[in-house]
């Protein structure tokens, strides 16, 4: 496949450098400065400042993804920390005065709210958080949540002579030998204890910045900063509230027939938190690829099936080099799709060692990247720059439709049936989780002056709320009570999780649609994506066919419909 070339620039030189505030100023100054007499001329001011943030944006996400790929190399860290250190708070400064000017001027007012009106809410939204004093915090915040993968990205356990990332390691908690797999629990687990101290000072020190931070903006509390800064219009804490025990009377009591059959089929007295991985059965684990290439190709050839377009999006990303798939030591953990606003073709990383949820998570971050490819050519970049709430449905329905494909990965029926109940055990699996991690962060960001001693007890509190009874954590309360710290998100981007559970109802409400309209509904999927964010979240949901609704009726029939599927594989 081809590479794709950017579109050329018609306001920011074709061969900028960003090496310094001073080589970047300039364009901003004109912005700032310019005469808008007209609603054309407000149009192409907005396309201007949209392709001149483009190419800085741009310009800093390279710089993550390296600092990332190689967390040890000290020249990508200093070339990431130039940016957050000596360009990020110009960029703040400077987005402010632009964000007024456009609130400012009467033509603002006359755009088409249907075209326009998510841009003018996140403006608006975005000067409600605005505070001159800030700009250093948002800065150390910026650096200080970068400790974490530092820390984390290192651990790594011995285990019969060789060397694990905690990424690799986790393919040995579906193997088929349960001492195994409790060696391994153990050690992964010790190591991360080897830690919690430290992380638990990182967290503390996150928490009293992001508090300073909201209360500087005129807020009482960070949850609520958080709110605004993320959008969040369609629904509130309190949705949120109900959500949580919408989840525990509908979706836990399923969660928990999953693990008392697991129980009964492995044949044991009780179900520890190292058997949950394991395939029922005595089976060997399932090992749908054998390196990164293999993964690549399996999942390029499952996409095309959908629709060839999938399939040809990775392909694009492959030859431009758009791709780090495998796990090693030095690498930060976890996965992501980073979208790239000026050439439109993101970037996948993730850490690959061959397991079935690798397997997921690359159709995961492929449906991502589909999504890139779909809103690409949005006018703005602020339609680009997409919420989770629709950014999760383009994944993780992608995780569902491709199902119906994973043969390609599992061509033994026998494994392909146990990889799609795995799958579905995992979508009901997943929502609890995130109700418990999101529960968690509304305690701590409306009690920030909490001591570690009263933190500890409500994780404790909370965690075993939405834990199945049958599971059974006897003597391991210490890895219990620090289980929270391997949580990326609770660290690094506070808040943006529930987006997780509310974005899987519509990824089930997709894949539904699939087997019941089967092309209609990727057409709709399309339609939704190729939306980005220039409509509201429920517009998006009803342009996929789908409804923004997470009450506990909905809720019921989406874990029904979970409920047949399963049933039907057993």
């Amino acid at each position: 496949m081809q590479a794709v070339k950017r579109k050329p620039r018609s306001f920011v030189p074709e061969q900028l450098t960003i090496e310094s505030w001073e080589q970047v100023k300039p364009y901003f100054d004109k912005l700032l400065n310019r005469e808008i007499e007209s609603n054309k001329d407000l149009i192409l001011w907005l396309q201007n400042r949209s392709e001149l943030e483009s190419v800085l944006d741009e310009d800093a996400r390279w710089r993550y993804i390296r600092l990332t790929c190689d967390i040890n190399n000290e020249e990508t860290k200093q070339a990431h920390e130039f940016f957050v250190t000596h360009l990020q708070p110009h960029l703040i400064e400077y987005r402010e005065k632009l964000n007024k000017k456009f609130i400012s001027n009467p033509f603002s007012k006359k755009l088409d709210k249907n075209e326009f009106g998510t841009l003018i809410d996140g403006i608006n939204n975005s000067l409600k958080l605005h505070e001159e004093e800030n700009i250093q915090l948002l800065t150390e915040l910026e650096l200080k949540q970068q400790e974490y993968q530092a820390i984390s990205g290192n651990m790594t356990i011995q285990y019969k002579g060789n060397e694990y990332t905690l990424p690799q390691a986790m393919k040995f908690l579906y193997e088929n030998d349960r001492i195994v797999r409790e060696e391994v629990y153990h050690l992964m687990n010790q190591r991360r204890l080897a830690d919690k101290n430290l992380l638990n000072d990182l967290y503390s020190a996150l928490i009293q910045l992001r508090n300073n931070i909201a209360l500087k903006a005129g807020f009482s509390n960070y949850r609520d900063y958080k709110f605004t800064e993320l959008n969040r219009n369609d629904y509130s804490p309190y949705d949120c509230f109900k959500f949580h025990e919408a989840i525990k009377k509908e979706v836990l009591p399923l969660f928990e027939i999953f693990l008392r059959d697991k129980k009964k089929s492995l044949n044991i007295d009780a179900l520890r938190p190292w058997d949950t991985e394991v395939i029922e059965g005595n089976m060997q684990p399932l090992k749908p690829f054998t390196d990164g290439d293999d993964l690549l190709n399996k999942t390029v050839e499952c996409f095309s099936r959908i629709k060839p377009f999938f399939g040809e999006c990775l392909q694009v990303m492959k030859t431009m080099g758009h791709l780090d798939l495998e796990s090693r030591k030095g690498k930060a953990p976890g996965g992501y799709n980073m979208t790239m606003p000026e050439i439109g073709v993101p970037f996948i990383f993730m850490n690959a060692a061959s397991s079935l949820s690798d397997m997921v998570t690359m159709v995961h971050e492929g449906g991502h990247a589909i999504h890139s490819f779909l809103s690409k050519d949005l006018q703005l970049k602020e339609f680009k720059d997409v919420p989770s709430e629709i950014a999760e449905v383009a994944s993780m329905s992608m995780e569902l439709i491709s199902m119906e494909h994973w043969d390609v990965f599992f061509p033994n029926e026998n494994d392909l049936r146990n990889a799609k109940k795995q799958q579905i055990k995992r979508v009901i699996q997943i929502l609890p989780w995130v109700a418990t991690i999101d529960k968690f962060q509304h305690w701590i960001y409306t009690h920030p002056n909490h001591t570690l001693e009263e933190r500890k007890a409500e994780w404790m509190k909370v965690f075993f709320e939405f834990s199945p009874a049958v599971l059974d954590f006897t003597g391991l309360t210490e890895y219990v009570a620090y289980r929270w710290q391997s949580q990326l998100h609770l660290f690094e981007v506070p808040f943006y999780y529930i987006e997780y559970a509310i974005a899987q109802l519509g990824a089930i409400a997709m894949w539904k649609q699939y087997k019941e309209k089967g092309e209609v509904a990727i057409d709709n999927y399309m339609k939704a994506l190729s939306l980005g964010y220039s409509r509201s979240l429920p517009e998006l949901y009803e342009a996929a066919g789908i409804k923004f609704d997470f009450s506990q009726a909905y809720i019921s029939e989406l874990v029904q419909f979970l409920k047949k599927e399963y049933e039907a594989l057993r």
